[in-house]
């Protein structure tokens, strides 16, 4: 009720706003047609009288020029921003005007004649044009002044498409924005030599280093919202060789919907070089599934589990569960969803998935019709330490969260795997493929739920991910520690990751493997560079880059498929299925059981259960 106050509140002060300044446009409308008619006079009879005739023509004008402005809309142009088509409109407002004057002047000679009816035409646009541009006209001969000065930071534009011309404009035309813009570049050789205002697109981008000397740049400003992923990863190598500070517009998306302005530029992030196009999902075919279920999401306040949480809040589910063992994590994606979804009905509980009684308890009275299954321990070289609790909690905690959905008919559980489980060298990987056999053999002979396990590559920003590592390394003045140069890994974002995930929780049917194209490997060397120049500084003489050696369990590079397995294409075109492995399910169960008592007795059979297990899994003597 308050927020609908306010917002009644700020429709009111918006619509006085918007009515005072239509009716100070039309107060200098009518001092406009006064003085054009007084001109118009002077010019053709020499003479001004202001007598009845007078008095006529001005009546007639007031009443044409009035009609003819609400009938093309002039009163509603945004001056600020109007561009060609509302000049035309005032244009064509002003042509009906002039037209209609003739045709006064024919039919009442006596009160005026064409000829100055034509002149108080052209009087009347000009005079027009000046009052709506009046401002914007002040903040060019502004800028120029500044530029002339060189108060300003000299900026360079890439692309002279809309936006870049729409990015010129608006630095030319407002008094917020502290950028001259020098020269323009743009990969159309049809462009070179033109003008953008008075900007010169003086090349290609493969000239930026060199106009980037020439001109003095300080800021390199990328306005190419449609260019592909691969281009902007391209043209930004290109502008780092210049040592300027480079900004960004956002995706075309956002363009369309007028959020491409001088304050939607943004630092160029580690995302943008990734080389490959945003992910997008179905999001109907999301919402459809989750609309009005109750979702349970374990390790709800992880890096994924939170931002799977986000997503589903948005989908409007009917109740949704966080569960996770991490306090402060529950709490601050609790307080976040309250925020931003106040109607959502919301349940933060902190509880292990080790816990099978507590788990029941869940089960039994909140009955989740679809479970989220991300808690797990994800970090290789502390799994490699403490191997009980990997299996404790990745293995067990799995097994449990999937036999009570199965027995509780939840419609869907999805497990969140990694392309870790691929041929495992380490603990971690070893137990996310035991959980993978879980869902498949759990899957394949559930009567009331369709189970899933999907897998997926490094995710950007997450907590056991280089890029928060390697930040807090540049930041302390590193060194920024790569294990190894040839190291490469498959990277996605946060979000793009959980949407793929959800997506895949739509087509879950009987113990599945989904697998998820990541795009092109990234080198982590690559990646610490950029990073490192993302932060302004560069490698090798701001920030050394220390290559440390592979640590236990980490391969140099990851596998999406065991040989045993091929794909099956999905509908959706980034989301495939690997033809399961035929499992031997008395031998899982037997496994299952040694590895629960070593688990929990410390019996130092740990890695030995592992390997017969997962038969890729392969340790040393020295590890067990």
């Amino acid at each position: 009720m308050e927020n609908k106050q306010k917002n009644n509140i700020a429709i009111t002060k918006a619509t006085r706003v918007k009515l005072r300044t239509i009716l100070l446009f039309a107060a200098g409308d009518c001092v406009s047609i006064f003085l054009s008619m007084i001109i118009a006079m002077a010019t053709t009879s020499r003479t001004i009288t202001f007598d009845l005739n007078f008095l006529y023509w001005l009546l007639f004008n007031l009443a044409v020029v009035c009609t003819s402005f609400i009938v093309f809309r002039v009163y509603f142009i945004m001056t600020r921003t109007a561009g060609l088509f509302d000049s035309l409109k005032l244009y064509f407002s002003v042509i009906v005007i002039c037209i209609l004057n003739i045709i006064f002047a024919v039919c009442v000679p006596s009160v005026v004649n064409v000829g100055t009816c034509l002149i108080y035409s052209i009087c009347l646009v000009n005079f027009l044009l000046l009052i709506r541009f009046a401002q914007r006209i002040y903040f060019v001969i502004k800028y120029m002044l500044h530029r002339s000065l060189g108060n300003r930071v000299r900026a360079m534009i890439v692309g002279a498409g809309r936006a870049g011309a729409d990015l010129v404009r608006e630095i030319q035309t407002s008094d917020k924005i502290n950028y001259t813009a020098v020269c323009i570049v743009d990969d159309d050789p049809v462009k070179t030599g033109s003008n953008i205002g008075d900007v010169k697109i003086a090349g290609t981008s493969e000239d930026i280093p060199s106009l980037a000397e020439k001109y003095g740049v300080k800021e390199i400003l990328i306005a190419i919202p449609s260019a592909p992923k691969k281009e902007i990863k391209r043209i930004y190598e290109i502008c780092q060789k210049t040592g300027c500070a480079v900004k960004i517009l956002p995706g075309v998306y956002q363009f369309v919907s007028g959020e491409a302005t001088v304050a939607a530029l943004r630092e160029v992030e580690i995302s943008d070089l990734l080389g490959r196009e945003q992910v997008r999902a179905d999001t109907d075919e999301i919402a459809g599934y989750i609309r009005d279920q109750v979702v349970l999401v374990t390790g709800g306040g992880g890096s994924i589990g939170s931002e799977l949480c986000r997503q589903i809040a948005a989908s409007k589910p009917k109740k949704l569960i966080i569960l996770d063992i991490y306090e402060n994590n529950a709490y601050d994606i609790e307080q976040e969803l309250r925020r931003h979804h106040p109607d959502l009905d919301l349940l933060a509980l902190i509880a292990s998935v080790r816990d099978v009684g507590k788990m029941e308890d869940v089960f039994q009275k909140y009955r989740p019709d679809i479970v989220f299954n991300a808690a797990a321990h994800k970090h290789v070289p502390l799994m490699e330490t403490s191997p009980n609790e990997a299996v404790k909690n990745n293995v067990f905690g799995t097994l449990n969260c999937a036999r009570l959905a199965d027995k509780y008919a939840a419609k869907t559980f999805v497990q969140i795997s990694t392309d870790k489980a691929v041929n495992p060298t380490n603990v971690m990987g070893a137990t996310k493929r035991i959980c993978e056999m879980i869902v498949q053999t759990i899957g394949r002979h559930s009567k009331n739920t369709n189970f899933v396990a999907v897998r997926f590559g490094n995710v950007l920003g997450s907590n056991g991910s280089v890029v928060p590592l390697f930040k807090r390394q540049i930041a302390e003045g590193g060194p920024v520690t790569v294990t190894d140069p040839n190291i490469i890994r498959y990277f996605m974002t946060i979000p793009e990751a959980v949407l793929l995930v959800l997506q895949a929780g739509a087509y879950a049917k009987g113990g599945q493997i989904f697998v998820l194209d990541m795009g092109d490997p990234v080198r982590i060397y690559d990646l610490a560079v950029n990073l490192i120049r993302l932060s302004g500084l560069e490698p090798g003489v701001d920030i050394e880059i220390k290559c440390t050696g592979l640590r236990p369990g980490e391969k140099l590079y990851e596998e999406r498929l065991m040989d045993e397995e091929g794909l099956q294409t999905t509908a959706h075109g980034l989301i495939s299925v690997a033809r399961p492995i035929p499992l031997d399910e008395d031998f899982l169960r037997e496994m299952l059981d040694k590895l629960y008592r070593a688990a929990y007795e410390e019996t130092g059979e740990m890695r030995k259960y592992l390997s017969e297990l997962v038969t890729t899994y392969h340790y040393t003597e020295e590890e067990a």
